[in-house]
Formats: structure tokens, sequence, C-alpha cells
């Protein structure tokens, strides 16, 4: 915990936020010394991840967060009405989980994959559950863009040494499709019950909200990941519309061929993007994804570009 020379608050990090309630630490661990905390004011909204400047409040356990620094990068998201919401801050790597229960929603992991992209911060498809079935045949289209792909399971915690190294030295946040597992993970990394979990239920095997709110777990000296809810559906915060083909690697590099220097790949002209595409170059369903994240922008941000 480093104290300020001028004595306008001490360091700390935003291990977990509940509404208007915060935790906060020196190191990132939540944990039975972490500190109650409370904003100065409501224009402070700390996430997960944070450093804040926090004093002691006289006669009070809590402390009082007085100012959010500057942040390295921030992930966020759109809600329906086209609001951003701010869900992480200062991470540095993404990991995005999916497995074969539920049924993986490779659109979600594009988003994601583009959000990661955009902040930017490193990121890495991880396939929770290989015990239960082999990963997906289309996540190598993710490898040969350049991205880590980590089978795992907790089972018999296959691939664990693997993504712990991939973690090593960074600030992950675990993300994905509620119920792929994401709270056993961090539980098997740290050898202990840290996250409560829950199984997949129903009759479409739709995941069970079990983390609800992102917290910010130290797992190792050098390994710190936030544990983030599950998600039905994402969509990163709103961009202007010729930046949505930055999230995509391969659109983006594509798109210096393109004969217009705004195209935006859908029916424009001598467009190198969709003529690889036509060659297969490109995936199909990775520039499909492009264009709804594409769409999503429009519909969302239309009053804004």
């Amino acid at each position: 915990m480093s104290k300020d020379p001028e004595n306008i608050g001490q360091v700390m990090r935003v291990a977990a936020s509940f509404g208007a309630r915060f935790e906060l630490t020196p190191d990132g661990p939540l944990s039975a010394d972490s500190i109650p905390a409370r904003p100065k004011g409501k224009k402070l909204k700390p996430v997960a991840g944070d450093f804040v400047r926090a004093r002691p409040l006289r006669g009070e356990k809590d402390w009082q967060i007085e100012e959010v620094l500057e942040r390295a990068s921030a992930l966020d998201r759109t809600d329906t009405r086209g609001r951003r919401e701010l869900l992480a801050a200062n991470v540095s790597m993404m990991a995005i989980v999916l497995a074969p229960q539920p049924q993986p929603d490779l659109f979600i992991a594009d988003r994601y994959l583009a959000a990661a992209e955009l902040m930017p911060c490193k990121a890495a498809i991880v396939w929770n559950k290989s015990d239960i079935a082999p990963p997906d045949a289309e996540l190598e289209d993710y490898r040969a863009l350049g991205y880590d792909v980590v089978n795992v399971s907790t089972k018999n915690t296959d691939g664990i040494d693997a993504l712990r190294e991939i973690m090593r030295g960074e600030l992950s946040i675990l993300v994905g499709q509620s119920g792929v597992g994401k709270s056993t993970i961090v539980n098997t990394l740290s050898g202990g019950d840290i996250q409560r979990t829950g199984s997949v239920s129903g009759a479409n095997l739709e995941g069970r909200h079990t983390t609800v709110s992102a917290r910010l777990i130290m797992l190792d000296t050098d390994i710190q990941v936030i544990d983030s809810p599950g998600v039905r559906d994402y969509a990163p915060g709103l961009i202007e519309p010729r930046a949505v083909a930055q999230g995509f690697r391969e659109i983006h590099s594509a798109a210096a061929g393109c004969r217009f220097a705004d195209c935006m790949h859908r029916a424009e002209p001598d467009c190198e993007v969709k003529a690889r595409v036509s060659s297969g170059e490109i995936s199909d369903r990775r520039y499909r994804s492009y264009l709804r994240l594409a769409q999503i922008n429009r519909q969302l941000g239309a009053d804004r570009y």
C-alpha cells in the first residue's frame, strides 16, 4: 500500500465492486483482509482492476475512494440502449472461455476478440471441459490468426499449466458464456475453492450465473485474474463504424487492398476483403461476424455517427 507524499490518500487496487460498495486491497486478492470502501460522490465509478486513491473514514471501517487513477486499458460493453458500461480496468490478457456445454457461440467469442484488439490487449481462446469433447474444428481459424488456443480440463487438469504460463505476468480476465466453467478454472489454477461454482442446467443446457460481479484474485506472485460474470450475449462499446474492422485482424489487414479507403466491405466495388472471403482466405463465418458487429454498432449508435 503506497502512501502519497502530499497525504491525499493511499494508492490501492479495486478487487471487487458491488453497486456502490467496493473491496480494496494493496495486492489484488479478495480476502478477509480486503478493505470495504465507498466512493466520494456518484461520479466516481471504479471497477475491478482499477488503481484508486483512498483514505480511511474517521470512526468507520469503510475507506473513501477519492480518485480513480488513469487506466492503461478498459474493457467495456454496450447495453441494449447503446450505453457504455465499463467491466474491468488495466487488463493485459483476455482469456475467452468456450466449452462443449453450453453450446459454444463463436460470434460472441469474435466480439470479445474484437474488444481485445480495440483495447488493445493480448487474447487467447480457452476450450474448457476437453474431457467431454474435443475442441470445435473452427477454433483452428483462431490459431491461424495468431491467437493462443489452449485445451483444458478441470477434471484431470490437462492444459492448466499451459494456461497458467499464458497468464503469467499479466492481469488476465476470464470471459465467456454462462456455464463454461470460468470460476472452476480459477479454482483449479489456485488449487482451492476461491470462487463459487454451478452447473449447466435446463433442456437447452444453458449456463447458470454463479459469479455475480467481477473479482480480482491473486493466483500467484505474478498471476492475477479477474473472474467475470457469464453472459448470454456481448458487444464491445460503440466505436466509429469504420473502426469495427480493426477488431478483426484478417479483415483489417486485407482492407489495405480495398479500392476505397472508407470501404465498409459490404457492397463496395473492388473490395479486397470480399475477394479474400470468396477465395476462402478469410473465413466466411468470421466475415459474417464482422458484419453482425458492424450492424449492432449502427443500430445502437445510429444517432452518434
